[in-house]
């Protein structure tokens, strides 16, 4: 089971055509949506659905998995629930770079001090990084020298920010998952 969380664009087309390309490595690819605007309640939303979904499998190795702002979400939530998770472009301070976008910028720096100390240090090797190297919103060598000390970092020269093409990465996904 891969669980996909999208990014601040809720509603891109793109999101489906992503989902529909995890399906070539996992034929189980539930979308977690979530609101975007409210972090505080996105936060329990997503640790009470992520934990419904993973006990309503089978799946021995369940991976979430999220692009942008669920890219953020997937590092914490897959590792509240002990899963491994996949960031794409993962924008790692929403609370810096979303001001004027959510109504409640300064709920992100307070999960963040909330969040377990040094999770990171405790995850280590359970997420995998994909960053573009043609990123238009992230400064991703900002985003590698934050995480590559903690997971797999990989680089992808063709995609942007949105990363409407997974094809490449597909198989690095299916061997990090199944490992």
């Amino acid at each position: 089971m891969i669980l996909y969380l999208h990014g601040f664009d809720a509603t891109s087309p793109g999101n489906h055509d992503k989902m529909r390309q995890l399906q070539f490595i996992d034929d189980d690819v539930r979308l977690v949506s979530y609101s975007t605007l409210h972090p505080k309640n996105d936060m329990q939303y997503l640790l009470n659905e992520v934990s419904k979904q993973i006990a309503s499998s089978d799946d021995e190795s369940p991976l979430i998995l999220g692009v942008g702002l669920g890219g953020y979400w997937a590092e914490r939530i897959g590792f509240l629930n002990g899963i491994k998770s996949v960031l794409i472009n993962p924008n790692l301070l929403p609370q810096d770079n979303m001001a004027g976008k959510i109504d409640r910028p300064e709920e992100y720096a307070d999960i963040a001090n909330k969040c377990v100390k040094d999770f990171r240090a405790l995850n280590k090797g359970k997420a995998l990084c994909i960053l573009a190297r043609q990123d238009e919103v992230n400064d991703n060598v900002k985003v590698e020298s934050t995480l590559k000390d903690y997971y797999t970092v990989e680089w992808d020269d063709e995609q942007s920010h949105k990363f409407i093409s997974l094809a490449a990465q597909l198989q690095l996904i299916k061997k990090f998952k199944d490992s």
